[in-house]
């Protein structure tokens, strides 16, 4: 159960905000819900997430497995319901996604997805654990302004994760989206 209220005021200018959401998402985001009950609060952090949304020098599917490894490593439930449903709309296998826990022990991923999970790992440890040999490694496959994007990344994921950890948010059912068609593929291939 939520730790902070999920039903703020309904002030004019979150009711616009919830109804592009819905238009969106289908549905507020529960993150947005706490954060409503702080117009300020609300107000700097959409805009930044609108800004974070712009930024292209990393591939996507290295930004998702990076922001999901910081998620799982924080434990926010949140934010891995959401971006599971998230990354498997970018193109990622759920398969893939389900192994990111156990990534070192998978086949599933290249030598760069792991450079990039390891690094958000050593970013979200307390203390941060990143080494001059990880970024050296990293360098071989990303370049300065690659670089410069995944670390705000996994920051604005800390951020993210530990907002919502703390606030007790819990999945949403994004993840159940994205299940739906490797259901009906399992089905198919069954019969």
């Amino acid at each position: 159960m939520a730790r902070i209220s999920l039903d703020p005021p309904r002030t004019l200018r979150y009711r616009a905000l919830a109804w592009m959401l819905r238009r969106k998402y289908g549905k507020e985001l529960d993150p947005l819900r706490a954060m409503g009950h702080h117009m300020g609060v609300f107000t700097t952090y959409g805009i930044m997430e609108m800004g974070v949304m712009r930024w292209k020098a990393l591939p996507s599917r290295l930004r998702d497995l990076a922001i999901m490894a910081a998620a799982v490593r924080v434990g926010c439930e949140w934010c891995v319901d959401f971006g599971t449903w998230e990354a498997n709309t970018h193109g990622i296998p759920l398969a893939k996604l389900e192994a990111l826990p156990r990534w070192r022990d998978s086949d599933l991923f290249t030598e760069e997805e792991r450079l990039v999970m390891q690094y958000a790992e050593a970013m979200t440890a307390d203390p941060p654990q990143v080494t001059d040999e990880l970024v050296e490694a990293l360098r071989r496959h990303l370049d300065e302004r690659g670089l410069v994007e995944l670390t705000m990344c996994v920051a604005v994921e800390n951020l993210r994760s530990r907002f919502n950890a703390a606030a007790g948010l819990v999945g949403q059912g994004f993840k159940e989206h994205c299940e739906i068609p490797a259901r009906r593929a399992a089905k198919e291939s069954a019969a």
